[in-house]
């Protein structure tokens, strides 16, 4: 026998145990105070408890989610975060029926068969004799009546049967409990389809909005600095060609030089302020910060300690 299998096959029986309870008791509780909850709504009260129970129903069927995926790979999708409260609410509510009855039943079938077979070798090895003094049927073990140690052998036998299908069965019927429940929770495919829609709404609206500020960039550089800049090259070359002929015209332009340059380096600092590097967004400022050193002309040491903000 495979020790990684029986091992395999050990852990889903004790998984499928632990849901059982969970789903018998955790999705019972749930259910009545949703309900209950929800009665009491006209008269005020229900106002202030069913959030809260709305919220512990949610964080049950998350956690539902994460042991499907973490256990047997099965993934339940999530609501859309445009979907409406009451379908929300409607199919957790149907949720938590469907597992406190049949999520409760396919829980527990892979746990029976890897423990049942238990109380078969118990009976087998002597324990009929607690339940039977041997003159009537005391005990039934599945379909086997344990009156004596001949019948109790066969309990043994029926035994040593389930535990074989354990072996074979036991991590496919756990599963079967996870896709039961991703039937009932995970949203339809209308619902779904609606989150694509807004997601490519979404989508576009993010492109139109750089497609905008790209725009106002490019139109703000070709009006504003852009254009100070070239004005500031013209009166460059009329000072070169008057630097001799007419020294103090000359200084006049190459005073209102220095001003273009000083209100085009304003401009192109404005324009700059709202737009992030690269690295300063995708890396964080740390690594931003080791970015600007490499370019220094200087040998350059870095040191970051960026400390938790309040």
């Amino acid at each position: 026998m495979d020790t990684n299998r029986a091992r395999t096959v050990v852990t889903a029986g004790l998984r499928g145990l632990a849901l059982a309870l969970i789903s018998l008791y955790g999705s019972l509780v749930l259910f009545v105070l949703t309900l209950v909850s929800l009665v009491l709504v006209p008269v005020g009260i229900g106002l202030i408890t069913t959030p809260w129970v709305l919220a512990g129903v949610r964080a049950h069927a998350n956690r539902r989610r994460l042991f499907a995926v973490e256990w047997c790979g099965v993934r339940i999708p999530v609501e859309p975060s445009g979907a409406k409260s009451w379908k929300v609410t409607l199919r957790l509510l149907g949720w938590l029926f469907v597992d406190m009855t049949a999520g409760f039943v396919t829980a527990l079938v892979p746990a029976a068969l890897v423990f049942y077979p238990l109380e078969g070798f118990a009976l087998a090895f002597g324990l009929w004799r607690v339940f039977t003094d041997g003159t009537y049927v005391g005990w039934w073990y599945g379909f086997v009546p344990v009156s004596g140690q001949g019948s109790a052998l066969l309990a043994g036998l029926l035994g040593v049967a389930l535990l074989v299908a354990s072996y074979f069965l036991t991590p496919a019927l756990l599963r079967v409990h996870f896709l039961l429940t991703r039937s009932v929770l995970a949203p339809g495919q209308g619902e779904l389809a609606e989150r694509v829609r807004v997601l490519t709404e979404t989508r576009r609206d993010a492109v139109d909005s750089s497609a905008a500020e790209l725009r106002r960039i490019e139109r703000d550089l070709h009006d504003g600095a852009q254009a100070r800049l070239v004005a500031m090259g013209m009166d460059l070359g009329t000072i070169e060609a008057l630097l001799e002929k007419n020294p103090a015209k000359a200084r006049e332009l190459l005073a209102r030089a220095r001003q273009s340059s000083a209100e085009a380096l304003g401009e192109l600092r404005d324009l700059v302020r709202g737009i992030h590097p690269p690295v300063l967004a995708e890396r964080g400022l740390g690594d931003a910060v080791r970015a600007l050193a490499l370019r220094m002309p200087v040998p350059t040491e870095v040191g970051v300690d960026i400390g938790g903000g309040r």
